[in-house]
């Protein structure tokens, strides 16, 4: 089977970590893969290696400081429209909304609903759902919010996790104790948001959670790591850094960090807060899990269905602190329990649904996967 998935960026966005991700998988289990994707300020190739099975279209895309936001969707869509050649493909899936508004007629995974007040990005969000011929949701809940909102039937299918590869970096081995003991020199014991400073990572929050946790824990430094995106939040990192400033929070943002440093960042904190107030399915979250951090979330209903008992859950800045004060106490019981639960999502599961879905979709029938019965590695 010849497939083309295609994703808006080559950072390491968790749309963009899902492709890679399912792509090698795919190439795995006997497929001809091909990611198209767009190279923003001069990049050519991927955040990280990629399998050579896997075949690789970086399309050019340079950057443009006097263009808005809606006008760099618009060209993102015409650049990647222009390039992208339909016809050797059995399956064309579109992993956002960008890709799914440059080919159209596609398969579209529907990670989760934003709501844009832009008119260019309501528009491009609505063909999105509306244009593709089939959907895939990452959860339950976010399917059952395209079913009310749009009346169609996603399918679910789990995200998978690079499990081998944080827990790994939980050993006892000396590369991995001193790659980890490297992160805590730096910063001392630290919380770890992964997503960068933006609304949907509830960043404003994470400030106002962490001002009240440190009065009990103040050795704690504020991590923020990641944060590549398209959409221009200077507004609101203003206003994140004005109220940092007046809760006396000075907090550490990395930006985007090394793939091959990120498992040991991970490990080495003392919790992980995922208090996104939209999400598909969590998949920093579900990788601290795998390296044996704490995560506390924000309570959603999808995070609910995803991760059960294996975090710990939050609704407001205060609820939150003290969810944090108590998920940095080791508990050896609710850590294997988060482990149990990442080991659950391979790729290959993932993998083998996706070419289920396919030949489902192309034979006309299709059928419906739980999100927490993801087929066994």
């Amino acid at each position: 089977m010849r497939i083309a998935l295609l994703t808006y960026s080559t950072k390491p966005r968790g749309g963009v970590v899902h492709t890679l991700n399912l792509a090698e998988a795919l190439a795995r289990a006997g497929a001809e893969v091909t990611v198209w994707t767009l190279g923003r300020g001069g990049d050519r190739v991927f955040f990280r290696p990629v399998d050579p099975s896997v075949h690789i279209e970086v399309v050019p895309f340079e950057a443009n400081a006097s263009e808005t936001v809606g006008q760099r969707i618009i060209r993102s869509i015409e650049v990647l429209r222009k390039a992208f050649g339909i016809g050797d493909y059995d399956v064309v899936h579109a992993q956002d909304c960008i890709s799914a508004n440059a080919v159209g007629h596609c398969i579209r995974t529907i990670h989760h609903l934003d709501q844009f007040t832009t008119p260019e990005l309501a528009a491009c969000h609505e063909r999105a759902i509306v244009l593709p011929y089939a959907r895939i949701c990452v959860s339950a809940a976010v399917a059952e919010e395209v079913r009310t909102g749009w009346g169609f039937e996603p399918t679910v299918i789990p995200n998978g996790v690079e499990y081998e590869r944080f827990a790994q970096a939980t050993g006892t081995g000396a590369i991995q104790s001193a790659r980890r003991a490297d992160w805590r020199e730096r910063f001392g014991p630290y919380v770890l948001a992964v997503g960068g400073i933006e609304p949907r990572k509830g960043s404003l929050d994470l400030l106002e959670a962490f001002a009240v946790f440190a009065r009990g824990a103040p050795e704690h430094q504020l991590v923020i790591a990641g944060g590549e995106t398209l959409f221009d939040y200077r507004a609101y990192r203003s206003e994140f850094d004005a109220r940092a400033t007046e809760l006396g929070i000075d907090p550490v943002v990395l930006g985007t960090v090394e793939h091959t440093d990120l498992p040991a960042l991970v490990a080495a904190a003392s919790v992980l807060p995922f208090l996104s107030t939209k999400e598909g399915f969590g998949l920093a979250a579900m990788e601290a899990l795998a390296a044996g951090t704490p995560v506390v979330a924000r309570d959603l209903p999808v995070l609910r269905e995803v991760f059960a008992d294996a975090v710990e859950y939050a609704s407001t800045p205060e609820t939150m602190a003290e969810a944090m004060t108590s998920a940095i106490v080791p508990d050896t019981a609710r850590r294997d329990r988060g482990r149990a639960l990442a080991a659950e999502f391979t790729w290959d599961a993932a993998a083998s649904g996706h070419l289920d879905f396919y030949v489902s979709v192309q034979s006309g029938v299709r059928g419906t996967t739980s999100v927490l019965s993801a087929p066994a590695p």
